[in-house]
């Protein structure tokens, strides 16, 4: 969950800063673009927590994103036999080294950041203080370039013209009273965490940039000469000036601060854009939920029929029609407006067993008797429909077959359904102890490959269903979409042994959720 929750937020902050460029790089409205720019990095942060599955699995093209996410995007654990003993997992051995990698960075930069804070303190209780134009000052011991820190000002008077210090004065005063060193330190602390991101650090420089365009911008309001301010701060460039976690007076490329002082302001109806951050945030807030939707909604197959048999059940006791003549059965189902209708379950009449569901398009495919009576079953946010199709001549197959379910209601649905009390879609989905890295971890190690599937050269994926119970405990363990009988029951005998999950939750409370796990059976 944790892995999930980091690759989500550096992505969305890496779109941020792309957006950031793309839109508000080159106007002058300094207020907005701070306020954007810790927007970026709060809703970056927030976005991975916030849980909208309810509403997006209501909306049927995203639950259709849903579904193509899950098939091609979702976490499969990859069983692949192993020739002789001792061999190195070299795939659990570069996690390691990852992750080793990772918390070094990351507390060299905690590290780096702690010394900076304590550096700035110690400086502060060292320089005496003075009152200089109005302003207390921390008076520097040497000639180093001023800067500030919260309210702390650090400035080198004799190093500076009386004119040169007014100007510095109004720069470092406006950092001070705008509380610029927040955006400082939250920037910082982005780094530290995604130091391996490099649109952290840009998205960094950006904040850094744009404080400084804001004071420039308050000395020239103040009513400073442009011309001698810049030519100030072109001759303080040599001041020696570690912009590190304070706002420096002459930090940044000076070309940058001076092309900006002199750029025609921005007309006010260009802050009109700064709106289309919303959208954008709602855009990453859906898209962050579609992973945990696909899980819940279990919408994995691409095929058009989803083969499945009844949990608990034996399917050839609950198909005793297989023995007859089979044809095949191919058409779509459509709803009352004509548009095709996925998930609809199809049975033979009085068989228990399933013989397949439409997928998203509405198609299906199967085989069955010749002469069957067929039950076309779709139940959805309490609305069940239900049609019953008799076909007397056998014939060899049945193409082209259009069914179409009026939305009547049918009080008493037949075939497969699913058990009560068992839930989609929840508030907090279900999670193996550890999270969804452990899960896989788990599933690569205790899954093993049937020999004689080894010896066939059988290989391919095993979709499979389960429900977690509200003890965290695996009942109804089901294949969904199989391979071959030996591989699809090694990973039903795999998903009974599993260890209790954290149970999923509705309104706070624990509830039975079904989950979906595809298991890739591989040959190297």
């Amino acid at each position: 969950m944790m892995l999930a929750y980091f690759l989500k937020a550096n992505v969305a902050i890496a779109l941020f800063y792309a957006f950031y460029r793309l839109f508000f790089y080159k106007d002058t409205f300094f207020g907005w673009r701070r306020t954007a720019l810790l927007g970026f990095f709060a809703v970056s942060a927030a976005i991975p927590l916030l849980d909208v599955q309810a509403w997006v699995a209501g909306q049927e093209p995203m639950a259709a994103v849903a579904g193509l996410y899950a098939d091609i995007v979702l976490p499969e654990a990859a069983v692949v036999p192993v020739h002789g003993m001792g061999g190195t997992d070299w795939k659990e051995a570069a996690w390691q080294v990852a992750c080793i990698a990772y918390w070094g960075g990351v507390l060299v930069l905690a590290a780096r950041f702690l010394v900076q804070l304590l550096s700035i303190a110690r400086l502060a209780r060292r320089c005496p203080r003075v009152r200089l134009g109005g302003t207390e000052i921390h008076l520097l011991p040497r000639a180093e370039g001023a800067f500030s820190f919260f309210r702390w000002i650090f400035v080198h008077p004799a190093s500076h013209t009386r004119e040169e210090l007014d100007e510095i004065l109004a720069h470092e005063r406006t950092h001070a009273r705008q509380w610029h060193s927040v955006d400082v330190i939250v920037s910082e602390l982005v780094c530290v965490a995604c130091w391996f991101n490099p649109f952290a650090w840009l998205m960094r420089r950006e904040v850094r940039s744009n404080l400084e365009y804001m004071a420039d911008n308050r000395v020239l309001q103040l009513g400073y000469d442009s011309k001698s301010y810049q030519y100030h701060l072109l001759g303080l460039a040599h001041h020696k000036a570690i912009a590190t976690l304070y706002n420096s007076f002459n930090v940044l490329p000076l070309k940058k601060r001076i092309t900006m002082m002199n750029k025609k302001r921005t007309k006010g109806v260009g802050r009109t854009k700064y709106l289309m951050f919303f959208p954008l945030a709602a855009l990453l807030m859906i898209v962050s939920n579609i992973e945990a939707v696909a899980r819940a909604t279990g919408q994995i197959a691409k095929e058009v029929l989803e083969p499945a048999t009844a949990p608990g059940m034996d399917s050839q006791a609950d198909r005793p029609w297989q023995d007859k003549k089979l044809v095949d059965y191919q058409g779509t189902v459509l709803d009352a407006d004509g548009k095709p209708l996925g998930g609809v379950r199809i049975s033979v009449e009085g068989s228990s067993g399933l013989l397949g569901k439409t997928g998203r398009n509405g198609k299906f495919s199967f085989q069955a008797p010749g002469e069957a009576a067929l039950r076309f079953h779709w139940e959805k946010g309490g609305l069940k429909t239900s049609k019953l199709l008799s076909f007397k001549d056998a014939g060899t197959q049945r193409t082209g077959l259009t069914v179409k379910l009026d939305g009547t209601v049918y009080a008493d649905p037949m075939s497969y359904h699913s058990p009560k009390g068992v839930f989609e879609v929840t508030d907090q989905a279900p999670s193996f102890p550890g999270g969804q890295a452990k899960l896989i971890e788990y599933m690569e190690q205790k899954l093993r490959y049937p020999e004689e599937a080894k010896q066939q050269g059988i290989q391919g994926r095993v979709v499979t269903q389960f429900i977690v119970n509200t003890d965290g405990s695996i009942s109804d363990v089901v294949v969904i979409r199989g391979i071959h009988e030996l591989l699809d029951a090694e990973a039903v005998r795999f998903l009974k042994g599993m260890p209790r999950w954290t149970p999923g939750t509705q309104d706070g409370k624990a509830v039975r959720v079904r989950y979906t796990i595809p298991v890739m059976f591989k040959m190297q």
